[in-house]
């Protein structure tokens, strides 16, 4: 017998009919603080980001948040961190100086580093609570390294981190949007049932978390005309932007029936799904790469011969499906009515180009202390104090050699004397260590942010200067074009 209760459960979930969630919400209250409401589109995969309090490290945490990324701080102290740090930022503590706490639970599901970590260096004279002399980065100060060493730091912390990114970076050609063995969306929130009940049909379906996946289950019956069940995702918001990027793959172990991957590239409930069918096998994992130009547009398992290619800048919903039909009339082959399951581990992008997944900030200057020719007296504070400084240049360069040596994709940004003054200078580009300038945090921050997302930005090691003129715009792609990539390994 058809039910009108699910069907109109269906409808609320979904809000197809806004009157009935108006209802709806008088009864739960105020809508923001409805935990039904979509989660939208936010990346499952991690930055992790070191040296989170720092002066840079601070801006570089706010733009990733901005931007919507999930972030990941490495702390040492967690209410100092919570005081500067958005409240959208996970954080974890760990110590890059002592690789014992750099554990799988820091680094699961990253899928890039920021490292911002650096020695703790202040006045001579000391310094105020908030390290005004030391953040405004004009007037000079004789100053010391306090705290723990340069090579303790610079080196072998920034090696620690290396290595044990090295273990957990997800490919960077691949992007991760949902992950059922470790989840960070709560799938009761996000993913409903569409079964025929919309049709006058019988089909039961849903979807729930099992042994670190989510299983996709239920009845499907062709009684009263119908003959599918399915799970669809509210619209996210904002879309996923997977430009780029070749197809879809999902990893799922199936009962040997033929399903259907669908996604939506419009917010409209009954709209043109594109869609692929896929065969399983019995008990056993499998994982079924669909690419974008194989999607078939349907309406109603009608094909629709003037739809446009799936537009992949803004892909709205992901729907599974069981279906007796294949498309046109045509039946599914491998179908039979009766109870189902398909196990779904990981849905990901994958065919993305290669971005650079370990942004490292160092400093000019770091090759050259002791480089013949050099005339110390023309060099900024830290090439003259090098030794003074516990070798501070050396091991920093040592520090981005093992990450060149690494074969993780990488930026190397080596700034000039870093300033509190505002952001939104043009910036110049150059290679060899021998600029000398000056560079505002604010920007050396979006910088950061900005290497993450450039398939010119992996694998090169850049100095970077303010210029004299305001920027209203930058294009990262042509700024990136004009470095050349490593030969490694590098020293200058």
């Amino acid at each position: 017998m058809w039910d009108l209760n699910r069907f109109i459960k269906t409808l609320t979930f979904f809000e197809v009919i806004p009157m009935l969630n108006w209802v709806q919400d008088l009864f739960k209250g105020d809508s923001q603080d409805n935990p039904d409401k979509s989660m939208g589109a936010k990346t499952v995969s991690v930055v992790l980001v070191a040296g989170a309090t720092g002066g840079v490290g601070k801006r570089v945490v706010q733009r990733l948040i901005d931007k919507g990324y999930k972030v990941r701080c490495l702390v040492r102290d967690i209410a100092k961190a919570r005081s500067i740090l958005s409240e959208k930022a996970d954080l974890v503590v760990a110590d890059i100086t002592k690789p014992e706490t750099l554990n799988p639970l820091l680094m699961a599901n990253i899928q890039a580093v920021v490292c911002c970590t650096a020695v703790r260096v202040q006045p001579v004279e000391g310094d105020t609570p908030d390290r005004a002399k030391y953040n405004q980065g004009i007037k000079f100060y004789m100053p010391e390294v306090v705290g723990d060493t340069p090579e303790n730091v610079e080196y072998k912390g920034v090696k620690n981190l290396v290595e044990a990114a090295k273990k957990h970076l997800l490919p960077s050609t691949e992007r991760i949007l949902f992950n059922f063995s470790n989840p960070s969306l709560d799938i009761k929130n996000l993913w409903g049932a569409v079964d025929d009940v919309v049709m006058g049909g019988v089909s039961q379906s849903n979807i729930r978390l099992s042994s670190n996946t989510a299983v996709f289950s239920g009845n499907v019956s062709t009684e009263n005309s119908g003959g599918f069940a399915s799970v669809r995702t509210k619209n996210f918001d904002p879309a996923f932007n997977l430009s780029g990027y070749k197809g879809i793959e999902i990893r799922v172990k199936g009962d040997g029936k033929r399903y259907k991957f669908i996604l939506r590239t419009e917010t409209s409930w009954d709209g043109v799904g594109y869609c692929y069918s896929f065969d399983t096998q019995a008990d056993t994992w499998i994982n079924v790469q669909i690419p974008f130009t194989d999607l078939i547009p349907v309406f109603r398992a009608k094909t629709v011969q003037d739809a446009a290619m799936v537009d992949v800048n803004k892909i709205c919903s992901f729907q599974l499906m069981l279906s007796k039909f294949e498309y046109d009339g045509g039946l599914n082959p491998n179908f039979s009515a009766g109870n189902f399951a398909l196990e779904v581990e990981e849905i990901k992008a994958y065919g993305g180009k290669e971005l650079p997944q370990f942004v490292l900030v160092s400093s000019a200057g770091v090759t050259r202390p002791g480089r013949p020719g050099i005339n110390l007296e023309e060099e900024p504070p830290a090439v003259k104090l090098n030794d003074q400084l516990g070798g501070i240049l050396t091991w920093k360069l040592k520090g981005e050699d093992s990450l060149r040596a690494s074969e993780i994709p990488y930026t190397i940004i080596r700034p000039c004397a870093l300033t509190e003054e505002p952001g939104g200078k043009e910036l110049i580009f150059e290679q060899g260590d021998n600029i000398k300038g000056k560079i505002s945090r604010e920007d050396i921050a979006k910088l950061c942010v900005q290497s993450l997302q450039q398939p010119f930005a992996c694998n090169v090691t850049f100095e970077v200067k303010q210029g004299e003129n305001n920027a209203s715009y930058i294009d990262w792609e042509e700024l990136f074009k004009t470095v050349n990539r490593d030969s490694l390994p590098i020293s200058s």
